[in-house]
């Protein structure tokens, strides 16, 4: 490892034609970032790929779209105009087989930015918060260089990377980015709550970021025995391990274990995951393999959704033709759960958005990528209760989803369906 004090000479590695990887979600190393588009006048045509990112990825900007594309494997925030605007593209997949892309050379990659924690005494340095499909990209890029970040918890798991394969570093030490969740809405906890009733005890939790997993995990308080096998994770499962709700004594894979891809949050949660024997940081290719997540019992997966049409069809990556994030892992633990001995796929959502538009929809907007097919959808949950889909008919389907729609638009979706399904003349 040769260790450098400007990050402009550590991104030299970077040619004109490469392909780079950028560590994922908080650990993005913002310095190696900026470093890299600092040379933008000297590079052509490098194609930046990775997850979800934190920071301003200056990449994007227009200025610099002869230098940088983005190919990105979901889209964020930061990426989303860019890919709209053609300085970038999306490329549909499942978060499992992302890392079978480095592995079989489908997207070979020529450098790895990352961040890792500072090395211990065997010369060990870890991934720290994002293993993910970051450990896949690392094992395979031709060059790494990493900001070693004395801030970045050391993780337990598949993280590990020894100083003899990064090439270039610098040490940053910097706070990692903190999502600081905003208090959920009273529509989110009645979510939340349906969301609860139906999670049993002795259930292994898969759950992600935002106000309505965190409005679940704030409505377990009265459960006993649940365990966590997740592609990630934030701060709201912390007081259930505290209070020994989760402690993942029934699970038949990791028991005693937290198992997770990924985690975002605030520094109490990088604290928690720092050198914690409990929590098993592995790659993602393993953790949502829908093979391994179904070996466990009463897998409960909740996710989120744009728009569900009322056959059971979800959108979760796109407002119509507009990218907004990507397929992820929804449908890893929506298989996963569903073949899972008593598990539960769930996809809960508000039933309209903040200006009255209904999110069930007689038909997904033109353009909609559907990332959980009608076939695979199981539990629906609104505000307004629970449609279980499974092993329904097309006209028992849209009967149920309008139920738990919001009121004011029923009446439509009702006109909707019976156009659609002369079946359901005799129920309206």
């Amino acid at each position: 490892m040769k260790l450098f004090e400007n990050p402009v000479d550590a991104v030299r590695l970077i040619q004109s034609n490469n392909r780079v990887f950028v560590h994922s979600v908080a650990a993005a190393p913002v310095p190696l970032i900026d470093a890299m588009v600092a040379r933008a006048s000297e590079l052509r045509n490098v194609e930046i790929v990775h997850l979800h990112t934190e920071g301003e990825a200056a990449y994007t900007r227009p200025e610099y779209e002869n230098s940088f594309f983005t190919n990105a494997l979901f889209v964020g925030s930061n990426t989303r105009k860019a890919i709209a605007e053609g300085r970038g593209d999306y490329i549909p997949v499942f978060l499992s087989e992302i890392p079978h892309l480095f592995h079989k050379n489908i997207l070979p990659i020529d450098v790895a930015l990352i961040m890792v924690s500072k090395p211990d005494k065997h010369g060990f340095c870890s991934l720290g918060t994002s293993v993910d499909v970051s450990s896949a990209a690392v094992k395979n890029a031709k060059y790494v260089i990493a900001q070693i970040n004395d801030q970045m918890p050391r993780t337990h798991g598949d993280g590990l990377i020894h100083i003899s394969q990064i090439n270039h570093a610098i040490e940053h030490s910097e706070q990692l980015y903190q999502f600081l969740p905003d208090q959920p809405s009273d529509v989110e906890m009645r979510i939340g709550r349906f969301v609860a009733d139906l999670i049993e005890d002795g259930s292994t939790l898969q759950m992600g970021i935002g106000n309505i997993p965190n409005a679940v995990l704030a409505s377990l308080d009265h459960h006993k025995d649940l365990g966590v096998h997740t592609e990630m994770f934030s701060d709201g499962i912390i007081p259930l391990v505290e209070s020994g709700i989760i402690n993942n004594s029934r699970k038949k894979i990791h028991p005693g274990k937290i198992v997770g891809g990924f985690v975002m949050g605030t520094q109490k949660l990088y604290n928690f995951v720092d050198d914690n024997p409990q929590v098993q940081m592995l790659d993602v290719a393993y953790v949502n393999d829908s093979a391994v997540i179904r070996r466990n019992p009463r897998v409960v997966a909740i996710n989120s959704a744009i728009e569900v049409d009322i056959t059971g069809q979800v959108c979760a990556d796109s407002i119509g033709r507009y990218q907004f994030s990507g397929v992820g892992g929804q449908m890893d633990f929506i298989r996963g759960a569903s073949l899972s001995e008593g598990g539960k796929p769930i996809i809960a959502l508000p039933s309209a958005t903040n200006k009255g538009i209904s999110r069930i929809v007689p038909f997904l907007k033109e353009g909609a990528g559907v990332v959980t097919t009608r076939a695979h959808v199981h539990y629906v949950v609104t505000e307004y209760g629970v449609a279980n889909l499974y092993g329904k008919n097309m006209h028992q389907r849209a009967k149920a989803l309008i139920e738990i729609s919001h009121p004011n638009h029923r009446e439509s979706l009702e006109a909707a369906a019976r156009e659609r399904f002369p079946s359901l003349k005799k129920v309206y």
